[in-house]
């Protein structure tokens, strides 16, 4: 049976792509911090208990990823609610380690096994964030803009090898992620939450139908269309306007 690794699956996202995932036939590594949560939850799973945010956390994982899996949905990430200069400087490294650092890692680790089998598809959740200036904080932004681009670069090089590669970019999700990051989102519109059930489902339909970046959501969609076609001046002023509603 093929083997998917599932990295922050305690909740949120990483944990709605488990059922799918056993739906498809796929045997189930699953990786958080908490691995006794974990193993309330995906009982007959295999399970890692790291932090991803460390260096120890990642070798444990990359060790795993060595032995090969046919699918890595890198999921982990964190977010900051304070403004950039109003955060310390080891919130902001550490969030970097997390979605950046480590997406690069676990990548890095799973990559050989499955070039030598000429088959796998590597998942990196990104965020629409990543798609123009951030309106809460510089350097989440910044990081998902990194995996997207990361992503994008990697199904470039490698499908032709059997290698697939796609970055997942939900919106507003409901999950732990913003109470984790202590942001107050009552100013967000229900139009664009969307829910994690939706968001695996349409990036694994993405992924069989052969793209690179997967979007959740029509509004979404049009969203990130927008802000490719506006010129440079229009996004800040879209960005402003998005800052006051949201601070």
């Amino acid at each position: 049976m093929p083997t998917a690794l599932i990295t922050g699956a305690t909740a949120g996202i990483g944990a709605a792509f488990v059922g799918p995932l056993r739906a498809r036939g796929y045997d189930l590594v699953v990786v958080a911090r908490d691995g006794d949560r974990l193993r309330r939850q995906v009982p007959d799973a295999e399970v890692l208990a790291a932090d991803l945010s460390t260096g120890e956390g990642c070798a444990l994982v990359e060790a795993r990823l060595a032995d090969g899996v046919d699918l890595l949905v890198n999921n982990a990430g964190r977010g900051l609610g304070a403004a950039f200069d109003e955060s310390s400087l080891e919130d902001q490294l550490a969030m970097l380690d997390l979605n950046v650092r480590a997406v690069l890692r676990l990548t890095h680790a799973a990559l050989p096994a499955m070039l030598a089998r000429g088959s796998g598809a590597i998942l990196n959740v990104s965020s629409v964030a990543g798609f123009s200036a951030g309106v809460r904080g510089a350097t989440y932004s910044a990081s998902k803009a990194w995996v997207t681009n990361f992503t994008e670069s990697l199904d470039l090089q490698y499908r032709h090898r059997g290698v697939r590669a796609v970055a997942v970019c939900p919106g507003f999700t409901h999950t732990e992620f913003h109470g984790r990051a202590s942001m107050d989102m009552t100013a967000v519109p229900e139009l664009l939450w969307l829910s994690t059930d939706q968001v695996v489902r349409e990036a694994l339909r993405d992924l069989d139908r052969g793209r690179t970046v997967s979007i959740a959501g029509p509004q979404y969609k049009a969203i990130v269309t927008a802000t490719k076609l506006l010129p440079t001046g229009l996004r800040r002023r879209a960005s402003a306007i998005a800052r006051k509603r949201l601070t």
